[in-house]
């Protein structure tokens, strides 16, 4: 079999956003990887903005002080998009609600769901925990309220209760109105 020629790409690879932000992220300035590098300032910014392109050495040398492997600059980012209405219904428990998971199911970093609940839908009737570090409810419509042991929080549209996953719990709508909630976990829930 004979093989394809490669066309190369006159089409520029813009890497610089990557590299600000692993620099960032290591919270080094431009003058610290200046002077680590032996790079000047200057040519350092050129790169960051995607003005110049640094040459093999260069960029080696960038990434080995910034602790990235050379092929993170290449590589596209893992991304997922679900539309309104498309992600999977899942059921957590609870009555009188449905469930929508808004990222995928094998993220495991975070989990976003989408609760509609209805009036007077509630979950679980003895408090409960979820196995995962945060819990963040975010209140889109309606009103909810949130049971802990010696607490309750009444929540309207806008409202946001961040608290510990495996802190008993658990809710309730007790309007006469649905309530759209959005819950954040993190790192998502272990099934």
């Amino acid at each position: 079999m004979k093989a394809l020629p490669i066309e190369p790409s006159n089409t520029p690879v813009a890497i610089g956003s990557r590299i600000r932000a692993a620099r960032q992220g290591q919270r080094m300035t431009i003058e610290q990887v200046a002077e680590s590098t032996g790079l000047t300032k200057g040519f350092l910014s050129r790169v960051e903005r995607d003005l110049t392109s640094p040459s093999v050495a260069s960029l080696v040398t960038l990434c080995q002080v910034l602790s990235i492997p050379i092929g993170d600059l290449f590589v596209d980012p893992e991304t997922h998009l679900t539309r309104r209405g498309e992600g999977p219904r899942i059921n957590l428990g609870g009555e009188g609600i449905r469930e929508q998971l808004l990222t995928p199911r094998h993220e495991r970093r975070l989990q976003v769901i989408r609760a509609v609940i209805e009036p007077h839908g509630r979950g679980e009737s003895e408090l409960y925990a979820v196995d995962c570090d945060v819990d963040v409810m975010h209140v889109l419509s309606g009103c909810i309220t949130v049971v802990f042991t010696s607490e309750r929080y009444e929540l309207e549209a806008g409202d946001t209760l961040t608290f510990p996953g495996r802190e008993p719990h658990t809710w309730i709508n007790e309007s006469g109105r649905e309530a759209v909630v959005l819950w954040t976990l993190v790192p998502a829930a272990s099934r």
